[in-house]
């Protein structure tokens, strides 16, 4: 049978809408059973989680019609405890959420809540994320614009395409995230810059002050430093992200981890090795060291495998030198 431990995991992660550490926990419950010589329980345990994962990734599908491989659609369950953030982001994410449900009180009073958002910081550090949990927090589709494909796919018709995409986020309320938002929003001024590219900035620009609907717009950048300061003044809010600190890379290893943690972790080592590291590289150096006591029907994760984990994403961001 599951220990106490797992049980209260398995419990806590689902009332988090923590779906990944409830994944996990489950797979280590099926492993347990398999290990007690209940195969048949451990493989009808694995079937179903299974089963839920290919299920739950169909959510994200294509947008239809003519803004196919442009949109896409995902109605996400993410929610604001289950992101490890620092305090001052967590109260900035907080204040959006609080002003986008309060917004008739503000509109009695001829203002407006906060709706058009840029998030700015490195990659893997939580943007995208911060995007899912507004989407879940508010009840609402999430819908995320592929920039990338909107410039290299469309170039000669990327307004026309913005003005569907904009006409998309009047008619059907929900969260729209500009991933790689740098891709359109680039300065106006800077040598590379061409005709086109500065046409479909000018018309971002105009369809972004223009918009009065009530769907909340994101846009995600890597490069702020890379973004026209038009664009600044158009966005109610800005959040900058950064890379976690100590205290904020413990406890998303221990949230991770959930009760594959070992008992005496020597977080001094742990530390050191997850220096550098964004969320989402840690995020998989855990699953990476999850994986392989899994396979080794082994129980607790100690710290030498995770540090040899957390050292192989290391390796995996510093290239060598040529």
């Amino acid at each position: 049978m599951a220990t106490a431990e797992q049980l209260k995991a398995l419990i806590k992660s689902h009332f988090s809408n923590d779906r990944e550490r409830f994944y996990t926990i489950s797979l280590q419950l099926a492993a347990h059973e398999s290990k007690q010589g209940h195969t048949a329980l451990a493989k009808t345990l694995r079937d179903i989680i299974d089963k839920e994962r290919r299920e739950s990734r169909t959510n994200i599908i294509p947008f239809p019609g003519e803004l196919q491989g442009l949109v896409l659609k995902e109605t996400p369950d993410k929610l604001k405890s289950a992101f490890v953030m620092t305090e001052q982001l967590e109260k900035r994410i907080s204040r959006i959420i609080h002003e986008y449900k309060q917004q008739g009180k503000l509109k009695a009073y001829g203002l407006t809540h906060r709706r058009k958002i840029l998030l700015s910081g490195p990659p893997g550090t939580g943007k995208t994320m911060t995007a899912r949990v507004l989407a879940g927090e508010l009840g609402l589709n999430l819908y995320t614009v592929q920039v990338d494909r909107l410039v290299t796919k469309f170039m000669g018709e990327t307004s026309a395409k913005l003005r569907q995409i904009f006409d998309l986020i009047q008619s059907s309320h929900g969260v729209y995230l500009f991933d790689e938002f740098d891709a359109i929003g680039a300065e106006r001024t800077m040598d590379n810059d061409v005709g086109e590219m500065r046409r479909v900035l000018n018309a971002f620009l105009q369809f972004i002050e223009q918009d009065r609907s009530d769907s909340m717009i994101v846009a995600a950048t890597n490069n702020p430093g890379l973004l026209d300061h038009a664009l600044f003044r158009r966005f109610e809010d800005v959040l900058h992200y950064a890379l976690p600190e100590d205290e904020e890379r413990q406890t998303l290893i221990r949230n991770i981890l959930g009760t594959f943690i070992g008992s005496r972790p020597v977080w001094k080592s742990i530390l050191a090795e997850s220096r550098g590291l964004s969320h989402a590289e840690i995020d998989q150096a855990c699953k990476d060291a999850v994986k392989s006591v899994i396979l080794s029907d082994g129980k607790k994760v100690n710290t030498a495998l995770l540090t040899q984990a957390l050292k192989e994403r290391q390796d995996s961001i510093h290239k060598p030198e040529k």
